[in-house]
């Protein structure tokens, strides 16, 4: 497998495809707002405008992995105050996970849950239905919903992050976030690496 050999955010030269200092230090700080119904907190990284977007959609549509690491470490910084336990993620739909052959939130997760030294457990099963990207703020709120896997009998008594790419109206944290509860989840925190301003 070749390795990137540019920023996965911007293409300039950057060793060994990691984000460049340029698109660090442009990266928006993520919007003031409370966490979604259902967490403990929502903590991010990056405003989802500017380089904050760029950085997602590359990864989530492009497969650009150069910036997992990068994110993965930030998000795990922001979790330690959490004091984790366990990290779970909320998955794509099998449709888009196989068209794309990766699901993005999965392999933040995984390299989140490496950062953290926890163990990492595929709690949630997605419903099917329509996707949220592309979809109007409104018709969001409903969001999508989720099933308990097996695996998340590990969620009981436990303090969970919950790992997703983008939170826009909450909607999906929150889904997620009722499942682990009734799972017996003590704690859950999203973890995400962009968060969408207020609408002006």
């Amino acid at each position: 497998m070749l390795f990137d050999s540019e920023c996965p955010v911007c293409d300039r030269r950057s060793a060994g495809g990691a984000v460049c200092a340029r698109c660090e230090a442009d990266l928006a700080p993520p919007p003031a707002l409370a966490s979604p119904r259902g967490l403990d907190a929502c903590r991010a990284i990056t405003a989802y405008e500017g380089r904050g977007r760029e950085l997602v959609t590359r990864l989530k549509f492009q497969n650009r992995r150069g910036s997992l690491s990068f994110a993965a470490a930030r998000l795990a910084a922001l979790a330690r105050s959490d004091a984790v336990d366990v990290v779970t993620w909320a998955p794509t739909s099998p449709g888009r996970r196989r068209r794309r052959g990766f699901d993005q939130a999965e392999l933040l997760a995984r390299s989140v849950g490496r950062s953290l030294g926890v163990p990492v457990v595929g709690c949630l099963i997605r419903v099917p239905g329509p996707p949220q990207t592309g979809r109007h703020r409104s018709e969001r709120v409903g969001g999508p919903r989720f099933d308990a896997r097996r695996g998340i009998a590990a969620a009981s008594g436990r303090r969970i992050a919950v790992v997703d790419d983008v939170v826009t109206t909450g909607a999906t944290l929150s889904s997620a976030a009722a499942v682990l509860r009734d799972a017996g989840a003590d704690h859950v925190v999203g973890l995400v690496v962009a968060r969408t301003p207020r609408p002006r």
